[in-house]
């Protein structure tokens, strides 16, 4: 017997085989479904699928012949993946000078026949081999060599989707850790800020209210201003915090709610503006949604259609409709609407288009960009129709 010899390239080429992680692994139907399909084909008693690693031989796949692990040294596959481009046929074992007195075929398997074909990367290492076997010599034709070429692509297909998931995988565990830091760090820094920001504005509407007489008109606008600037600075800081907690109000699980359940409460948060009147669709459904991030949605649309109306009394239209693939909710307003040129950039973060609200207040920019943000990431639509001095239609639909 001869002992495989060690290609040059073997540790490039087992550090090529741990990215697909597929030492060790348990048996798949994918990879089982091809060993099966081979030895049929070949008409072949036994089939397997063959990673050759450091110093053993991991079966991923048998079909008709026991065992997991072979020494490499012991592993015909071994000496197969020394010729990667061809494939290594032995008709007959007994008679193979490497291999006549190798366990596996003078043993209780007694091998005979043998055909791999090398598991060929897209880095060009030889990974191990798809072999078929027999207990009695034989040929393979030349339709059934092609058909076993063309299972070992689809097994490095399979291990390159592996390889991609893996990553993924890891991707994406990266990025959730790195985003519950952002959170963390997000939290902090709201904090650090919005209390200076507070002492800020509290001290400054102190001195205009208790000494204004004492003082100087343009010292008081001074102060006027840095109390505005301070509250709309915490605004902002309270927007980016809003906006980023989107991605974590989309992990939360569907719930089944009531339709007009919901839009009355929603409506209840604005019971405080006495100026302002709801109109909420008749009727009720039952659906299953994200109810916090719907809640969201609705919430800053209604907020928005409050400060920017220009009307002595507001009226907010609710409105809900389905159909048997999706449902969609309205919010309408009668204020001044939007103009044609500010439609495309309406949900932009930071796009401010009015100077102030009704309460002479800057907008930040954000509500919109959050609302857009969590209608896309639902897998829904958001979109608005407006008619100038009459108001204005966002309807969100999102998928049942």
């Amino acid at each position: 017997m001869q002992f495989p010899e060690i290609p040059d390239n073997d540790n490039e080429r087992l550090k090529n085989i741990a990215e697909f992680s597929i030492l060790d692994s348990m048996p798949e139907r994918e990879y089982n479904e091809i060993t099966k399909l081979a030895s049929y084909i070949c008409n072949t008693p036994m089939c397997q699928l063959n990673i050759v690693h450091q110093k053993t031989q991991f079966t991923k796949s048998n079909y008709g012949i026991p065992g997991v692990y072979t020494p490499r040294e012991l592993s015909v596959c071994a000496h197969a993946i020394n010729m990667p481009t061809e494939i290594l046929i032995v008709p007959d074992l007994r008679q193979d000078e490497r291999f006549y007195d190798n366990p596996a075929v003078v043993g209780e398997a007694a091998l005979v026949f043998y055909a791999g074909v090398p598991l060929i990367s897209p880095e060009g290492f030889a990974l191990g081999t798809l072999c078929v076997l027999d207990n009695k010599p034989r040929e393979l034709s030349e339709l059934q060599l092609d058909t076993l070429k063309a299972l070992a692509n689809q097994v490095i297909s399979l291990l390159e989707l592996r390889r991609s998931k893996k990553q993924l995988e890891k991707a994406k565990a990266e990025l959730e850790e790195k985003n519950q830091e952002l959170e963390k760090f997000s939290y902090v820094v709201a904090h650090d800020l919005k209390s200076p920001l507070n002492n800020i504005t509290g001290l400054a509407k102190y001195v205009v209210k208790k000494h204004a007489a004492a003082l100087d008109p343009e010292i008081q606008e001074i102060l006027q201003t840095m109390a505005d600037s301070s509250e709309r600075l915490k605004r902002l800081v309270d927007g980016i915090l809003e906006h980023s907690r989107c991605e974590k109000q989309i992990t939360e699980s569907k719930s089944e709610l009531d339709t007009a359940v919901f839009m009355a409460e929603t409506a209840q948060f604005f019971s405080y503006y006495k100026d302002c009147s709801f109109n909420i669709t008749p009727g009720s459904s039952k659906i299953n949604v994200n109810k916090t991030a719907l809640s969201q949605i609705l919430i800053n649309l209604i907020s928005n259609a409050i400060k920017y109306n220009d009307k002595r009394e507001i009226t907010i239209n609710i409105g809900f409709t389905e159909t048997a693939s999706d449902f969609t909710f309205s919010v309408g307003d009668n204020g001044p609407g939007i103009e044609q040129k500010n439609m495309a950039d309406i949900f932009g973060i930071f796009k401010v288009f009015a100077s102030s609200d009704r309460f002479g207040q800057q907008g930040t920019g954000i509500g919109l960009a959050t609302v857009k943000k969590l209608v896309t990431r639902l897998s829904g639509d958001i979109s608005l129709v407006s008619n100038i001095g009459k108001g204005t239609v966002f309807s969100v639909t999102l998928p049942k």
